[in-house]
């Protein structure tokens, strides 16, 4: 029986439009034209030139064909024409696909071979690994190879002999590229907010890495979430230590468009180029691993600025954060925001939210509740653990082990071509995540392992997490993992790398 409104009125083109993070960036030219978007060494360019910029890639992209069903990989690090591309590529209509640029050859291969990389755009770094990676292409395909289109990107920063050869292999730059665009390119925003905007591979350690879609509604909610659950001001200054490849920056990409904010580029992530950006430019917010935390908390006295001029409010996510680590950073003026997600939930979807009544416990127990990985974001509408024997939700008694699920608007649409696993990850109307964890009477969720890391000894479930949070209090271990090995007795044991 169909479902009666009180009223019969229809969509139509004055109330109803696809939802895509695409307009953020034209209303921050329109708002703030001359405030600094994107600062990359020194070279700036302002909110308007950002737009002008996108538009002439989009241009430049449907002069030779991409749009609509085409993807676009970007071989990059945090700089200018990475920001470009997550607008420039999906206002032409096509998807962006931003490729971790720690992968080897092989694997890149795979990807863009999976992917159908219609046009590649590389940083003069990477060149010969995306060069690499298409000659694999090319050997595999039995005489069937049409080479991709190779933009490159120059920078300041980088060996010019690099840039030489490159043009020299046939590749046109980047800069070059723009200026075959319109700054007036007539873009188009998705008809359907459910049309792909983003393509993400996951590391594949234990098969072909799965590449993960993503949709413009998605990226338009998380942009919007991401602030918010933050408490990040208009105008905010990000420093780029998060890999924007890594899950398209968390959305922050976007999220600096609504904001009207600046963002800062890092091309190498160092403590020193954290503590000098947080001096120079003001920055006000940066997101980051707990590895990063940890390299910023044992800087050398020489590479730091302390005391902080100014609160530094930070984002880790990644990987469960030691308390250890967290209560380090508190200590040195960072104020610590822990969240958690996935590539397949658009980035962080879980926030360890700050209760005032945690304020006057001790610090080495706030940093312990704050290493939970907490409760859903607004626009995730449902968060549980579940048992992975009957599927029920397991008790809020912190103990009972179970996986962690999801529900809403920020997961993915699928993996691309391959239905086999999206029926495995979204079996009985959860996204499932393969994490391990459990739930805290006040309802915060508590990683305690991936399910293929948990060590089985003699019987005994034994968190690898649990047992690196230990190590990390000793004073004279910097970082430390924990893995499984065989033991006779046991079946396995644990075993730590410190």
């Amino acid at each position: 029986m169909a479902i009666r409104d009180i009223d019969d009125l229809p969509k139509n083109a004055a109330n109803y439009t696809a939802l895509t993070p695409l307009w953020f960036l034209e209303r921050a030219a329109t708002v703030h034209p001359s405030r600094k978007a994107v600062v990359h060494g020194s070279r700036t360019y302002t909110w308007l030139q950002t737009y002008q910029r996108c538009r002439r890639l989009a241009s430049a992209l449907a002069k030779r064909s991409v749009g609509a069903g085409s993807t676009v990989a970007v071989i990059a690090p945090n700089i200018p024409a990475t920001y470009e591309a997550h607008f420039g590529i999906p206002m032409c209509g096509a998807v962006i696909n931003p490729v971790n640029i720690r992968l080897n050859a092989s694997t890149i291969a795979f990807l863009l071979g999976h992917s159908q990389s219609a046009t590649v755009i590389v940083d003069q770094e990477f060149f010969t690994l995306a060069e690499d990676s298409l000659k694999i292409m090319k050997e595999k395909s039995q005489g069937h190879f049409n080479p991709p289109l190779l933009v490159v990107v120059a920078d300041e920063a980088c060996d010019p002999e690099a840039l030489r050869y490159a043009l020299g292999q046939g590749a046109i730059e980047y800069e070059k590229f723009l200026e075959s665009g319109d700054p007036d390119f007539a873009w188009k925003p998705p008809q359907d907010e459910w049309q792909s905007i983003a393509l993400g591979y996951t590391s594949g350690t234990t098969a072909s890495p799965k590449g993960v879609v993503l949709h413009h509604r998605g990226a338009y909610l998380m942009s919007l979430c991401n602030p918010l659950v933050w408490g990040m001001n208009e105008g905010a200054i990000y420093l780029w230590t998060l890999p924007m490849f890594h899950c398209n920056g968390w959305c922050f990409t976007w999220a600096l468009a609504a904001l009207c904010g600046t963002n800062i580029c890092l091309r190498q992530v160092t403590a020193k180029g954290v503590y000098s950006a947080i001096e120079k430019h003001g920055v006000t917010h940066f997101c980051a691993a707990p590895v990063v935390l940890n390299t910023i908390v044992n800087a050398a006295p020489e590479d730091t600025i302390l005391a902080l001029p100014h609160v530094v409010h930070v984002m880790t996510a990644g990987a469960a954060p030691p308390p250890a680590v967290l209560f380090a950073m508190s200590r040195k003026g960072f104020r610590v925001t822990h969240t958690y997600g996935l590539s397949e939930t658009y980035g962080p979807s879980t926030i360890c939210a700050w209760k005032p009544e945690w304020d006057p416990l001790p610090p080495d127990t706030q940093a312990r509740l704050n290493a939970r990985q907490g409760v859903r974001y607004t626009t995730l509408e449902c968060l549980d653990v579940i048992s992975t024997k009957t599927g029920e939700p397991v008790p809020a008694d912190g103990k009972s082990m179970g996986e962690i699920v999801m529900r809403g608007n920020v997961v993915m649409k699928g993996y691309l071509k391959n239905p086999k696993a999206n029926e495995e990850t979204f079996a009985n109307g959860w996204f499932h995540s393969g994490d391990l964890g459990v739930k805290h009477q006040d309802g915060y969720i508590e990683i305690k392992d991936r399910s293929k890391d948990i060590i089985i000894s003699g019987g005994e479930n034994i968190s690898s997490v649990e047992v690196e949070n230990s190590l990390y209090l000793h004073p004279a271990v910097l970082e430390a993992s924990v893995v499984a090995r065989a033991d006779e007795r046991w079946g396995e044991s644990p075993c730590a790398f410190v």
